[in-house]
């Protein structure tokens, strides 16, 4: 069992298929009239809201994550329903709350366009937004069997400095305890050449809030996920893209017009670099750049 391929509903395929196709140089190959984009091991597929594949209610963003097996059984306890797969393959739709809210099918292998060197190696990471990520790594890690990669918790802390400032005692400088701003629990889970990366509020006594117009953040971040969890519930949030080049590939866009969230690269998990489009320019399909060693 290893990742396949993903499903993008973008609102405006259109321009989805540009940004991959045109803008990061992604191979392609259509399947039964779907575009399918290589990235390293894993091909994205971009489909219309409404198309058999995602069905009639499916909502911009990363809709299913499909699994190439040899063998079509669905992994002890976890029930499934045979659906019709693409270019004439057999496949089983996973039950989504065994799964923890990951929408996931099995298929037989597909053929997609062989992967290119250029800007884009592979795909990175594949965000999904949860509650508790302890219990997703039970399942994942431990039911299903695939290995942890790492663990971290993001937090933006704000420390407030007070000064008092004397014309006979000179300057006393007091920095109160610092206090958490936002934050995430985190668990990377390998699947394939790429993982999972499950994201939980770290308070959730914190709501979603979004500065729009601001570059992105610690704080940014935990505001989509505890947003995203409270209108759709667990789920496969974004697509993270490796890139050599996080300057260049950010600038490819922006220069082809493309909304941006963020300008340039800035601080992210496991050392690296990342970068967010805004998701209109994919249609709704939230992706970022991640530029790191590894």
């Amino acid at each position: 069992m290893r990742l396949h391929y993903l499903a993008l509903v973008s609102s405006e395929p259109d321009a989805a298929c540009e940004v991959l196709g045109r803008n990061l140089a992604l191979p392609r190959r259509d399947l039964d009239s779907v575009p399918a984009f290589t990235a390293g091991e894993v091909a994205l597929l971009v489909v219309p809201p409404g198309h058999p594949l995602v069905g009639e209610e499916a909502k911009p963003g990363v809709h299913h994550a499909g699994f190439a097996v040899e063998r079509l059984e669905p992994p002890a306890g976890i029930p499934a329903e045979r659906i019709a797969g693409l270019d004439g393959r057999r496949a089983l739709r996973l039950e989504r709350d065994a799964m923890l809210g990951v929408r996931a099918v099995l298929t037989e292998p597909l053929e997609f366009a062989p992967p290119a060197p250029g800007l884009v190696e592979r795909i990175d990471h594949v965000g999904v937004a949860s509650t508790d990520v302890a219990e997703d790594e039970a399942l994942y890690a431990g039911r299903l069997g695939f290995a942890v990669e790492s663990r971290q918790t993001d937090m933006k802390v704000h420390t407030a400095i007070e000064t008092f400032t004397s014309d006979k005692y000179g300057i006393v400088t007091h920095a109160r305890k610092p206090e958490a701003a936002g934050g995430l629990r985190v668990c990377f889970v390998t699947v394939g050449d790429c993982e999972f990366e499950f994201l939980a509020n770290f308070d959730p006594r914190q709501g979603g809030s979004i500065e729009h117009g601001r570059a992105g953040s610690t704080r940014q971040d935990q505001g989509a996920i505890a947003r995203f969890v409270a209108s759709r519930g667990r789920g496969l949030h974004h697509v993270a893209l490796k890139v050599t080049d996080i300057g260049a590939a950010l600038s490819k866009l922006a220069a082809a017009g493309r909304p941006m969230i963020d300008a340039v690269g800035r601080p992210g998990s496991r050392r690296a670099l990342i970068g967010f489009p805004h998701p209109r320019a994919l249609g709704g399909v939230l992706i970022h750049f991640v530029e790191r060693q590894g």
